[in-house]
This record gives structure tokens, C-alpha cells and sequence, in this order.
């Protein structure tokens, strides 16, 4: 507990609070003794000046209310000195009085923040295009900008037993069930790790399969989409210190559903919402079939076809499963470079990747036309959903081995077991692959086939409280 001597206060908090940029101010002249305890970069010093200092070294005498004649709106009492270092680490100042065994905390955080700007994973044509940054009390006035309404909901925990993150846990009241809000809140307090420094660190703690290779919680860095998510009975988590939240529970639906399919017309919407699907499949089948057709099938490719990449293969010293595999670690290799390397670095690695090695590999007698032509066109499929690339990207190498070995009836076979294994997945009590398994019709208006924005519900498939999304009395003059 915190002393009434303020030297006795000050020894204690310079032990625990070693560092150089921790500041301990004597108030003076005050007439009354004070100390001030506050992080140097994480405070505003013009804010302290004018709410803390000149307000004490105008006092003749101590008042009973210690801090009626301070400004600042935010303020909390202490009695210990763990929740003094607490308050300081977290960039509030904490004041303490001589002859007084309570510590006051104010909140004067100031330090540099990201601008508002367009995220770089989920960029439109149209819509709005401010996204979520780093700062979590931003974050939560983007929502609030929103959702105006008294039942959009923010409840704070702190995870991580270093960090202290704060992480919000956000919902719509008497949309969201209430079973569904207290297990996140739950899982999030049994937490038990040293720090919490991104949102992903959270994903791994709320799945419930966690030697999963599918996605369970769905993520966003757009105050939008999330807002379009929460009012349809999902929870959302906001971590301080990351753009990325995430929400639960999660469809595999949603990731082929696009900001831009809302903005803009129904057909569109539906065309693109097939191509994305159809580019998957391409994705994770043709290299696969393609070399167990080379291997097992060669009656299933069509003549001139065959012809071609006979004449494409003379030559070639690696088997056609050792050149799938070659090309396709080029591709992986290439991909890994562009993302890591910087942006005016990148361009030149994917214009000497793509076109000087490829062409190079191919006159040189190394790899085939063919092969390079099929792993390049099931590369670009593949970032048609670039939010389950990397769980593709995996299916892709384990169905090409299981073509290799096996040849087409090994693809078929494994794609069954994959599919079986779906349909049982479920998340918070939600099925992966609803509403198709199991088939809930009246959520089919939102899948691959969109319906006009006045005739949507809430899904079926989410649990929520309020079915209604838009009254009825709206769509009578639809056309």
C-alpha cells in the first residue's frame, strides 16, 4: 500500500521503475508537496503543464478533494505501487502527495500515430476506403463513426502478462447472442502468454482446432466490412498495436465475398463471386491433374494437346513430377521474395522472376512450356481469394503429391476426405461450410448467388437475436 511519506514513495518507485525515460518530478514551488511520475515519450508535456503543474503550484493549502482544482477529464485513484508502474508504463501520469496514502493516475497519453489511410490488402474501386491502424481508441471511433447507436458495445480485457494489450471486444447488444460474447471474453481472460503484440497472437488462442490448416476466425482491416459483420450477430476482437480484427464465428463463405460486390451491381456481384470460386478450383486441381494426367492418364489429354507437350518435354532431364516440383518451389521462392523484398525492390525481382528466369528455363532445356504455363495460371488463381492463399497454397502441394504417386483417383480420393472433413468443422458452434452443409436455403441469397440488397436477412447460419435486417415496409416498392 502506497505511504503517506512522499520519500519513502519515491525510493520504492525508483526500484521498480528504473528506466531513464520514467520522469519523477518534484511540482515545485508548490506549496504543498507533490511528486509527478510519467513515461517521457508516452505523455503530453504541454497537457501536464497546464491541467497538473500550474494547478498545484497555485494551491495555498491542501484541499479535501486533492484534485478538484485539475483539469484533466480522466482520472483514477491508486493505493498500490504495482498500479502506479502499471498506470506509468502505459503512458498515463500519476501524481502523489505528501501526507496523503493515495495516488492519483490522469490520462495524458500523446505519442505518434499511423494516418487514416486505404488498406493495402483490401483495396476498392468503390466503397469507402479509410481502414483500421494501429491505435485501438482510433479504431474504435472509426466503428463508432459507423454504427451510431447506443447498443454497438466495447468491453476491454487486458491480455498478456508483459504487454498489458488491451484488447476490446466488440459487439452489437440484442443482435449478438449473449453465449457467443461471454465465451470470446472468457477464452480471451484465460490467456495465458507474456505478450500479446498483434492480433494474429490471438487468432491462435480463440480457434478451436488449433492444428487446423483452414482459417477459424475471419479478419478484416476495414471499419466497414467489420460494421457490415457485427450486424449480422458476429463478435468482433480489436487488439492495440495492430489494423487486423478479427471476428467470430467464421464461414468459409466470407472470404470470397468482396467489400465491392455490396457497392456494386447485383450481376456483377455474382459473376465475380464465380470466378473467384471457379479461379480456387484451377488453383489447387490443375497441377495436380495435369501430372497425373502426364504420368497415368495421357488418354484423357486431347491429341494436338498431347503432341504439343511431347514435343516440349524432348530434351527435358527432369522426370514430369521432379519438373512440377522444381517449378512450383520457383514460384513459391519468387513469391516469398516480392513480399519480403522492399516496394521499388520487388517490381524488379517480379519482372526478372517471371519473365527473364522463366524464359530462361525454358530455352535452356531445364523445365517445360507446358509446366511453366500451368504453375504461373494456377499462381494468379490463386490470389483471386488472396485471404486463403496460404491454406491453398498447402492443398495445392499435398493434392500434387498425392497426383504424382497415386495419379487421379488418389485426387478424387483426397479431395473427399478434405470435403468430409469441412462439413464436420465446426467453430463456436458454427459449421465451416454453412449455409451449403448444412443447406440452409434462406442464407443461399448471400453465397455464390447474390440477391438484391432490400431482400437479405441475417443469416440463419450465424446465431444472433434479431432475424430482421431490412423491414419489410422497405421493399414494397421494389422493383
Amino acid at each position: 500500500m502506497i505511504s503517506k511519506d512522499l520519500e519513502k514513495n519515491r525510493r520504492i518507485l525508483r526500484k521498480k521503475l528504473k528506466s531513464d525515460d520514467v520522469i519523477f518530478l518534484d511540482v515545485a514551488p508548490a506549496k504543498v508537496k507533490a511528486l509527478l511520475i510519467f513515461a517521457e515519450d508516452l505523455c503530453d508535456k504541454d497537457l501536464i503543464g497546464q491541467q497538473i503543474v500550474r494547478p498545484i503550484t497555485e494551491m495555498q493549502t491542501l484541499p479535501k478533494n486533492v484534485t478538484e482544482n485539475i483539469l484533466c477529464p480522466e482520472k483514477e485513484e491508486l493505493t498500490d505501487y504495482d498500479k502506479i508502474c502499471e498506470q506509468v508504463v502505459i503512458g498515463n501520469a500519476v501524481l502523489i502527495f505528501d501526507k496523503v496514502s493515495t495516488a492519483f493516475s490522469f490520462g495524458l497519453k500523446k505519442f505518434d500515430k499511423r494516418a487514416i489511410t486505404e488498406p493495402p490488402t483490401s483495396t476498392v474501386l468503390k466503397g469507402p476506403r479509410e481502414g483500421f491502424v494501429e491505435n485501438l481508441s482510433v479504431n474504435i471511433s472509426l466503428i463508432r463513426r459507423k454504427l451510431k447507436t447506443p447498443a454497438l458495445t466495447f468491453e476491454n480485457v487486458t491480455v498478456g502478462s508483459l504487454s498489458k494489450t488491451p484488447v476490446s471486444v466488440c459487439y452489437v447488444k440484442g443482435i449478438a447472442e449473449e453465449k457467443l460474447v461471454k465465451c470470446v471474453k472468457e477464452k480471451l481472460k484465460n490467456i495465458k502468454t507474456d505478450a500479446i503484440l498483434d492480433s494474429s497472437y490471438i487468432s491462435k488462442f480463440l480457434g478451436e482446432h488449433r492444428s487446423s490448416v483452414f482459417k477459424q476466425l475471419g479478419n478484416t482491416e476495414k471499419p466497414d466490412i467489420l460494421s457490415a459483420k457485427i450486424l449480422e450477430g458476429r463478435v468482433a476482437i480489436l487488439v492495440d498495436g495492430s489494423p487486423i480484427a478479427l471476428t467470430v464465428p467464421y464461414l468459409l463463405i466470407e472470404d470470397f465475398q468482396s467489400p465491392s460486390d455490396y457497392y456494386s451491381s447485383v450481376y456483377t456481384a455474382i459473376l465475380s463471386r464465380n470466378l473467384r470460386l471457379f479461379s480456387v478450383l484451377i488453383s489447387i486441381l490443375l497441377p495436380a491433374f495435369f501430372l497425373s494426367a502426364e504420368l497415368f492418364h495421357l488418354q484423357l489429354i486431347p491429341l494436338s494437346f498431347l503432341l504439343t507437350i511431347v514435343n516440349s518435354i524432348k530434351g527435358i532431364p527432369l522426370s514430369p513430377s521432379s519438373e512440377m516440383f522444381f517449378t512450383l518451389i520457383i514460384f513459391e521462392i519468387l513469391n516469398e521474395a516480392s513480399v519480403r523484398m522492399p516496394k521499388y525492390v520487388g517490381m524488379v525481382v517480379s519482372i526478372v522472376g517471371g519473365l527473364v528466369l522463366g524464359e530462361t528455363a525454358v530455352n535452356a532445356g531445364i523445365i517445360s512450356a507446358p509446366t511453366l504455363m500451368v504453375v504461373a495460371f494456377s499462381g494468379i488463381c490463386l490470389y483471386t481469394v488472396p485471404e486463403l492463399e496460404q491454406t491453398f497454397s498447402i492443398i495445392r502441394i499435398v493434392l500434387l503429391v498425392v497426383g504424382g504417386f497415386i495419379g487421379s483417383y488418389g485426387i478424387i480420393t483426397a479431395m473427399l476426405f478434405m470435403l468430409v472433413y469441412l462439413v464436420s468443422f465446426e467453430n463456436y458452434n458454427t459449421p465451416l461450410l454453412a449455409p451449403f452443409s448444412p443447406l440452409i436455403t434462406k442464407d443461399l441469397k448471400d453465397t455464390f448467388y447474390k440477391e438484391n440488397l432490400l431482400r437479405l436477412r441475417r443469416p440463419l447460419s450465424l446465431s444472433h437475436t434479431d432475424r430482421i435486417k431490412v423491414p419489410k415496409s422497405n421493399q414494397k416498392g421494389e422493383k
